[in-house]
């Protein structure tokens, strides 16, 4: 594989992540101070200021890289095929069983070794 390891830095790159970072602080910083505003109107302007944030942080390297990933990963996710009903019903019937068949196996073991040990450590040897 090789696929670049370069980092292209641009100053303008971390003037909007400075920018986005101010935008989520302020509204945390507004949400706080407007508290006698009504719940509707900040939760409309933080929606409003997170979505110029994420619009900003999108025009970035990493933010368009990101879009790439996710738009890929979108593609891969419409590709699996998923269980039917039955199959993951059957599925975790299997699974509750064998951790049923496992739990009574490590109870008669518990229930062994506990008497042994005590057995042991009381003879003081």
């Amino acid at each position: 594989m090789s696929e670049s390891t370069e980092n292209p830095s641009n100053p303008l790159d971390m003037l909007k992540w400075l920018i986005v970072i101010l935008l989520l602080g302020g509204v945390i910083a507004a949400n706080t101070y407007y508290e006698e505003v009504s719940v509707l109107y900040r939760a409309i302007g933080a929606v409003v200021l997170v979505a110029i944030a994420g619009f900003i942080a999108s025009t970035t390297h990493k933010g368009s890289t990101f879009l790439a990933f996710a738009k890929d990963s979108r593609t891969e996710v419409r590709k699996v095929v998923w269980p039917t009903r039955q199959e993951a019903t059957q599925t975790t019937l299997i699974v509750l069983a064998a951790t049923v068949v496992i739990s009574l196996l490590l109870w008669g073991l518990d229930g062994l070794i506990v008497p042994l040990v005590s057995f042991i450590t009381s003879l003081g040897i």
